[in-house]
Protein backbone atom coordinates (compact mmCIF):
# COMPACT_ATOMS: atom_id res chain seq x y z
CA UNK A 1 0.00 0.00 0.00
CA UNK A 2 2.78 2.40 0.91
CA UNK A 3 4.58 1.51 -2.29
CA UNK A 4 1.38 2.22 -4.27
CA UNK A 5 1.08 5.65 -2.62
CA UNK A 6 4.72 6.46 -3.33
CA UNK A 7 4.20 5.61 -7.01
CA UNK A 8 1.23 7.98 -7.22
CA UNK A 9 2.94 10.86 -5.38
CA UNK A 10 4.59 12.42 -8.48
CA UNK A 11 1.24 12.45 -10.30
CA UNK A 12 -0.38 14.46 -7.52
CA UNK A 13 2.29 17.13 -7.93
CA UNK A 14 1.87 17.44 -11.70
CA UNK A 15 -1.92 17.04 -11.66
CA UNK A 16 -2.71 20.79 -11.21
CA UNK A 17 -0.53 21.71 -14.19
CA UNK A 18 -2.03 18.91 -16.31
CA UNK A 19 -5.57 20.01 -15.43
CA UNK A 20 -4.83 23.64 -16.32
CA UNK A 21 -3.16 22.54 -19.56
CA UNK A 22 -6.20 20.47 -20.46
CA UNK A 23 -8.69 23.23 -19.67
CA UNK A 24 -6.87 26.11 -21.34
CA UNK A 25 -5.04 24.29 -24.18
CA UNK A 26 -6.55 20.97 -25.25
CA UNK A 27 -10.20 21.76 -24.52
CA UNK A 28 -10.22 24.98 -26.63
CA UNK A 29 -8.71 23.01 -29.53
CA UNK A 30 -11.50 20.45 -29.33
CA UNK A 31 -14.17 23.14 -29.02
CA UNK A 32 -12.69 24.99 -32.01
CA UNK A 33 -12.74 21.77 -34.04
CA UNK A 34 -16.42 21.17 -33.23
CA UNK A 35 -17.40 24.79 -33.97
CA UNK A 36 -15.53 24.69 -37.30
CA UNK A 37 -18.13 22.21 -38.63
CA UNK A 38 -21.04 24.55 -37.84
CA UNK A 39 -22.37 27.91 -39.06
CA UNK A 40 -22.17 29.37 -35.56
CA UNK A 41 -22.33 33.17 -35.41
CA UNK A 42 -23.49 35.84 -32.94
CA UNK A 43 -27.16 34.85 -33.20
CA UNK A 44 -26.24 31.20 -32.73
CA UNK A 45 -24.29 32.10 -29.61
CA UNK A 46 -27.44 33.63 -28.15
CA UNK A 47 -29.68 30.76 -29.27
CA UNK A 48 -28.00 27.41 -29.81
CA UNK A 49 -31.02 26.07 -31.71
CA UNK A 50 -30.01 28.30 -34.64
CA UNK A 51 -26.65 26.54 -35.01
CA UNK A 52 -26.53 24.06 -37.89
CA UNK A 53 -23.98 21.36 -38.68
CA UNK A 54 -22.58 22.10 -42.16
CA UNK A 55 -19.72 19.59 -42.38
CA UNK A 56 -16.67 20.73 -44.32
CA UNK A 57 -18.39 23.72 -45.96
CA UNK A 58 -16.35 26.23 -43.92
CA UNK A 59 -13.09 24.60 -44.99
CA UNK A 60 -14.16 24.48 -48.65
CA UNK A 61 -15.18 28.13 -48.51
CA UNK A 62 -11.88 29.08 -46.89
CA UNK A 63 -9.84 27.84 -49.82
CA UNK A 64 -12.13 29.76 -52.18
CA UNK A 65 -11.77 32.95 -50.14
CA UNK A 66 -9.30 35.36 -51.74
CA UNK A 67 -8.70 37.17 -48.44
CA UNK A 68 -7.84 33.90 -46.65
CA UNK A 69 -5.52 32.79 -49.45
CA UNK A 70 -3.81 36.18 -49.45
CA UNK A 71 -3.46 36.03 -45.66
CA UNK A 72 -1.88 32.58 -45.95
CA UNK A 73 0.53 33.83 -48.60
CA UNK A 74 1.44 36.84 -46.44
CA UNK A 75 2.05 34.56 -43.47
CA UNK A 76 4.42 32.37 -45.48
CA UNK A 77 6.30 35.49 -46.61
CA UNK A 78 6.59 36.59 -42.97
CA UNK A 79 7.96 33.16 -42.06
CA UNK A 80 10.36 32.81 -45.01
CA UNK A 81 11.90 36.26 -44.45
CA UNK A 82 11.34 36.84 -40.73
CA UNK A 83 12.49 33.54 -39.22
CA UNK A 84 16.02 33.51 -40.75
CA UNK A 85 16.47 37.21 -39.99
CA UNK A 86 15.32 36.78 -36.38
CA UNK A 87 17.47 33.70 -35.72
CA UNK A 88 20.62 34.99 -37.42
CA UNK A 89 20.44 38.48 -35.94
CA UNK A 90 19.86 37.07 -32.44
CA UNK A 91 22.85 34.75 -32.81
CA UNK A 92 25.10 37.54 -34.11
CA UNK A 93 24.10 39.80 -31.20
CA UNK A 94 24.78 37.00 -28.68
CA UNK A 95 28.14 36.28 -30.30
CA UNK A 96 29.17 39.94 -30.12
CA UNK A 97 28.04 40.22 -26.50
CA UNK A 98 30.22 37.25 -25.60
CA UNK A 99 33.26 38.95 -27.10
CA UNK A 100 32.94 42.28 -25.24
CA UNK A 101 33.68 43.03 -21.59
CA UNK A 102 31.29 41.95 -18.82
CA UNK A 103 29.88 45.40 -18.02
CA UNK A 104 29.29 46.19 -21.70
CA UNK A 105 27.69 42.78 -22.24
CA UNK A 106 25.35 43.32 -19.28
CA UNK A 107 24.40 46.81 -20.47
CA UNK A 108 23.61 45.82 -24.04
CA UNK A 109 21.88 42.64 -22.89
CA UNK A 110 19.34 44.84 -21.10
CA UNK A 111 19.08 47.20 -24.08
CA UNK A 112 18.34 44.37 -26.52
CA UNK A 113 15.94 42.64 -24.13
CA UNK A 114 13.79 45.67 -23.26
CA UNK A 115 11.84 45.70 -26.58
CA UNK A 116 10.75 42.09 -25.95
CA UNK A 117 8.89 43.10 -22.78
CA UNK A 118 7.68 46.50 -24.00
CA UNK A 119 4.00 46.91 -24.85
CA UNK A 120 3.38 46.47 -28.57
CA UNK A 121 1.10 49.53 -28.69
CA UNK A 122 3.89 51.78 -27.39
CA UNK A 123 6.30 50.26 -29.90
CA UNK A 124 3.79 50.69 -32.72
CA UNK A 125 3.32 54.37 -31.93
CA UNK A 126 7.08 55.01 -32.08
CA UNK A 127 7.58 53.00 -35.27
CA UNK A 128 4.55 54.66 -36.88
CA UNK A 129 6.32 58.00 -36.51
CA UNK A 130 9.53 56.49 -37.87
CA UNK A 131 7.66 55.08 -40.89
CA UNK A 132 5.59 58.20 -41.57
CA UNK A 133 5.96 58.94 -45.27
CA UNK A 134 6.05 62.72 -44.91
CA UNK A 135 7.56 63.39 -41.49
CA UNK A 136 9.18 60.11 -40.47
CA UNK A 137 12.82 59.81 -39.45
CA UNK A 138 13.62 57.14 -42.03
CA UNK A 139 12.44 59.21 -44.98
CA UNK A 140 14.14 62.29 -43.53
CA UNK A 141 17.46 60.41 -43.47
CA UNK A 142 16.86 59.29 -47.06
CA UNK A 143 16.17 62.89 -48.11
CA UNK A 144 19.61 63.89 -46.80
CA UNK A 145 21.18 61.68 -49.47
CA UNK A 146 18.66 62.73 -52.16
CA UNK A 147 16.53 59.56 -52.10
CA UNK A 148 12.78 59.72 -52.68
CA UNK A 149 10.44 59.04 -49.78
CA UNK A 150 9.50 55.37 -49.36
CA UNK A 151 5.85 54.42 -48.64
CA UNK A 152 6.80 52.23 -45.69
CA UNK A 153 3.22 51.30 -44.74
CA UNK A 154 1.34 52.34 -47.87
CA UNK A 155 2.59 49.80 -50.43
CA UNK A 156 1.71 46.13 -49.69
CA UNK A 157 5.12 44.45 -50.13
CA UNK A 158 7.10 47.28 -48.57
CA UNK A 159 4.61 47.32 -45.68
CA UNK A 160 5.28 43.60 -45.09
CA UNK A 161 9.01 44.24 -45.00
CA UNK A 162 8.46 47.16 -42.61
CA UNK A 163 6.47 44.98 -40.22
CA UNK A 164 9.11 42.25 -40.43
CA UNK A 165 11.86 44.72 -39.55
CA UNK A 166 9.94 45.95 -36.52
CA UNK A 167 9.06 42.41 -35.39
CA UNK A 168 12.67 41.19 -35.70
CA UNK A 169 13.89 44.17 -33.66
CA UNK A 170 11.25 43.49 -31.01
CA UNK A 171 11.81 39.74 -30.74
CA UNK A 172 15.61 39.61 -30.66
CA UNK A 173 15.87 39.82 -26.87
CA UNK A 174 14.59 36.38 -25.85
CA UNK A 175 16.43 34.43 -28.55
CA UNK A 176 19.59 36.42 -27.85
CA UNK A 177 19.54 35.35 -24.19
CA UNK A 178 19.10 31.68 -25.16
CA UNK A 179 22.00 31.86 -27.60
CA UNK A 180 24.15 33.71 -25.09
CA UNK A 181 23.52 31.07 -22.43
CA UNK A 182 24.45 28.34 -24.93
CA UNK A 183 27.62 30.17 -25.91
CA UNK A 184 28.68 30.62 -22.29
CA UNK A 185 28.17 26.91 -21.59
CA UNK A 186 30.78 25.85 -24.17
CA UNK A 187 34.00 24.82 -22.31
CA UNK A 188 36.97 27.10 -22.99
CA UNK A 189 39.28 24.11 -23.33
CA UNK A 190 37.77 23.44 -26.77
CA UNK A 191 38.90 26.85 -27.97
CA UNK A 192 42.28 26.49 -26.26
CA UNK A 193 42.86 23.19 -28.06
CA UNK A 194 41.84 24.83 -31.33
CA UNK A 195 44.32 27.66 -30.74
CA UNK A 196 47.09 25.11 -30.21
CA UNK A 197 46.13 23.46 -33.52
CA UNK A 198 46.25 26.86 -35.25
CA UNK A 199 42.53 27.16 -36.02
CA UNK A 200 41.26 30.58 -37.11
CA UNK A 201 38.05 32.27 -35.91
CA UNK A 202 35.94 30.92 -38.76
CA UNK A 203 37.08 27.36 -38.11
CA UNK A 204 36.36 27.70 -34.39
CA UNK A 205 32.90 29.09 -35.20
CA UNK A 206 31.97 26.33 -37.65
CA UNK A 207 33.71 23.39 -35.94
CA UNK A 208 33.17 24.21 -32.26
CA UNK A 209 30.63 26.95 -31.59
CA UNK A 210 27.80 26.00 -33.95
CA UNK A 211 27.91 22.21 -33.31
CA UNK A 212 28.09 22.76 -29.53
CA UNK A 213 24.93 24.87 -29.49
CA UNK A 214 22.88 22.85 -31.99
CA UNK A 215 20.13 22.11 -29.46
CA UNK A 216 19.76 25.79 -28.54
CA UNK A 217 19.61 26.66 -32.23
CA UNK A 218 16.97 23.99 -32.80
CA UNK A 219 14.88 25.31 -29.90
CA UNK A 220 15.12 28.91 -31.11
CA UNK A 221 14.25 27.96 -34.69
CA UNK A 222 11.18 25.94 -33.64
CA UNK A 223 9.81 28.56 -31.24
CA UNK A 224 10.56 31.39 -33.67
CA UNK A 225 8.84 29.54 -36.51
CA UNK A 226 5.74 28.96 -34.40
CA UNK A 227 5.72 32.59 -33.33
CA UNK A 228 5.93 33.90 -36.89
CA UNK A 229 3.18 31.54 -38.07
CA UNK A 230 1.02 33.23 -35.41
CA UNK A 231 2.09 36.72 -36.54
CA UNK A 232 -0.68 38.98 -35.27
CA UNK A 233 0.16 41.98 -33.11
CA UNK A 234 2.26 43.95 -35.58
CA UNK A 235 -0.19 43.97 -38.52
CA UNK A 236 -3.14 44.37 -36.17
CA UNK A 237 -1.75 47.47 -34.47
CA UNK A 238 0.23 49.03 -37.33
CA UNK A 239 -1.81 48.42 -40.50
CA UNK A 240 -4.98 46.47 -39.53
CA UNK A 241 -4.12 44.12 -42.39
CA UNK A 242 -3.93 46.84 -45.05
CA UNK A 243 -3.28 48.20 -47.52
CA UNK A 244 -5.59 45.97 -49.61
CA UNK A 245 -5.03 43.06 -47.19
CA UNK A 246 -1.36 43.28 -48.16
CA UNK A 247 -0.18 42.74 -44.57
CA UNK A 248 -3.00 40.51 -43.34
CA UNK A 249 -1.89 37.31 -41.62
CA UNK A 250 -3.70 34.07 -40.80
CA UNK A 251 -3.93 34.99 -37.13
CA UNK A 252 -5.33 38.44 -37.97
CA UNK A 253 -7.79 36.88 -40.44
CA UNK A 254 -9.02 34.57 -37.68
CA UNK A 255 -9.49 37.53 -35.35
CA UNK A 256 -11.37 39.50 -37.99
CA UNK A 257 -13.73 36.66 -38.86
CA UNK A 258 -14.29 35.47 -35.32
CA UNK A 259 -14.45 38.72 -33.35
CA UNK A 260 -15.06 41.57 -35.78
CA UNK A 261 -17.57 39.81 -38.05
CA UNK A 262 -18.80 37.31 -35.40
CA UNK A 263 -18.51 34.38 -37.83
CA UNK A 264 -17.35 31.94 -35.15
CA UNK A 265 -17.64 28.77 -37.24
CA UNK A 266 -15.73 30.27 -40.15
CA UNK A 267 -13.08 31.74 -37.87
CA UNK A 268 -12.73 28.42 -36.02
CA UNK A 269 -12.17 26.62 -39.32
CA UNK A 270 -9.42 29.09 -40.20
CA UNK A 271 -7.87 28.64 -36.75
CA UNK A 272 -7.82 24.88 -37.20
CA UNK A 273 -6.09 25.25 -40.56
CA UNK A 274 -3.44 27.39 -38.84
CA UNK A 275 -3.19 24.78 -36.07
CA UNK A 276 -2.52 22.03 -38.62
CA UNK A 277 0.13 24.17 -40.38
CA UNK A 278 1.91 24.79 -37.07
CA UNK A 279 1.81 21.08 -36.16
CA UNK A 280 3.18 20.05 -39.56
CA UNK A 281 5.93 22.69 -39.43
CA UNK A 282 6.93 21.58 -35.93
CA UNK A 283 6.95 17.89 -36.84
CA UNK A 284 9.09 18.69 -39.88
CA UNK A 285 11.58 20.48 -37.65
CA UNK A 286 11.78 17.47 -35.31
CA UNK A 287 12.16 15.14 -38.30
CA UNK A 288 15.05 17.18 -39.67
CA UNK A 289 16.63 17.32 -36.22
CA UNK A 290 16.36 13.54 -35.85
CA UNK A 291 17.89 12.93 -39.28
CA UNK A 292 20.83 15.22 -38.40
CA UNK A 293 21.44 13.32 -35.16
CA UNK A 294 21.49 10.02 -37.03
Amino acid sequence: MNRFKSNLTPYFFIMPAVILLGIFSFLPILVSLVISFTDMNLSGLANWSQISFIGFDNFVQLFQDDVFLKSMGNTFIYVIIGVPLAVISSFVIALLLKLVSDWMSTTFRVIYYVPSVTNIVAIAVVWSFLYNQEYGLFNYLLSLVNFDAIPWLEEPFIAKLSLIAMAVWKSNGVSMLIFLAALQSIPNMYYEAADIDGANRWQKLTKITLPSMSFATFFVVVTTLIGWLQFFEEPFVMTEGGPLNGTNSLALFIYQEGFQYSEFGYGAAASFVLFIIIILATLLQFKLRKSEDN
